[in-house]
């Protein structure tokens, strides 16, 4: 299954340090990272120069980067744009040094017990702004679903996608975000399948969020996956594990909950082993 599909993941699960992340992406057979953080540090917050320096360990050691794993849109709608927009214009600088034509963002944290489409306006403006500086730049913005955003339930990302979608902006799909929105998944997969560019393997159980190895929760990962490859996807499937506590989390997650496992490669290797039975 998924033969043409190409392996990549979030190194920084790993360990903090490179180095580590490297050693176990190779013991794996794992050729592709989705560049989130290395040395401790968010990929966003890289100097041109120190990205130029990252990248030239990585391609010493045969690793590729599939897609920069950045924070942009991981904002409140309400938080000032400007400075964040300059983030974004450095994260698209740092894609191009890394050979990646991809960039994962986010729709924006939407103040919490209020309708998201009381600031659709707000988003879409942002959104708007953000593809065409993509088009220009020649990037693709890849949108993830994700908790409190204005694109947690496929409803919402579907609005984006049918204003935005083309070359420059796509969807990466998540199925344990999903989960932990209560959005059931094979349902918003045929919502968004026009739509998706990119996967994200992680799974998590409805009834309390808690993330799981692939296809051992309730986001239907086997299912919809064979759905990919009677599809012909031949895409990147993103490991992305969730299954322990790793340097960062708190600045990527809302209310990170306690993870079952402590040790980065012991989980990572779990969710790589998980992965690889399903499509073998």
């Amino acid at each position: 299954m998924l033969k043409n599909a190409i392996i990549t993941g979030f190194a920084d699960e790993i360990h903090r340090d490179v180095e580590v992340q490297v050693k176990l992406m190779k013991e794996l057979g794992i050729s592709y990272l989705e560049l989130r953080s290395a040395n401790g540090k968010s990929i966003a917050d890289y100097t041109l120069e120190e990205a130029k320096a990252l990248k030239k360990y990585l391609k010493e050691n045969q690793i590729n980067v599939s897609a920069i794993g950045s924070p942009i849109g991981k904002i409140q709608i309400t938080d000032e744009f400007e400075s964040h927009f300059n983030v974004f214009k450095n994260v698209v600088e740092i894609a191009k040094i890394m050979e990646t034509p991809y960039i994962r963002m986010f729709s924006f944290f939407i103040p919490e017990v209020e309708n998201p489409e009381n600031y659709s306006k707000e988003v879409f403006a942002r959104m708007k702004r953000m593809v065409d500086y993509a088009k220009e730049q020649k990037v693709v913005l890849l949108h993830e679903n994700e908790k409190g955003i204005y694109g947690a339930m496929a409803l919402q990302c579907q609005k984006l996608f049918e204003s935005f979608y083309g070359d420059n902006f796509k969807a990466t799909f998540d199925f344990a975000n999903f989960v932990q929105c209560k959005q059931e998944t094979v349902e918003a997969y045929e919502m968004l399948k026009p739509y998706i560019e990119y996967i994200h393997i992680k799974d998590a159980l409805w009834d309390n969020g808690k993330v799981v190895p692939a296809a051992q929760g309730d986001g239907n990962v086997k299912e919809i996956l064979q759905k990919l490859d009677q599809e012909g996807y031949c895409g990147f499937l993103s490991l992305e594990p969730h299954l322990t506590e790793f340097e960062g989390l708190k600045n990527l997650e809302k209310n990170p909950e306690k993870r079952q496992l402590t040790d980065g490669e012991a989980a990572y290797t779990i969710a790589y082993q998980a992965l690889m039975k399903l499509i073998k």
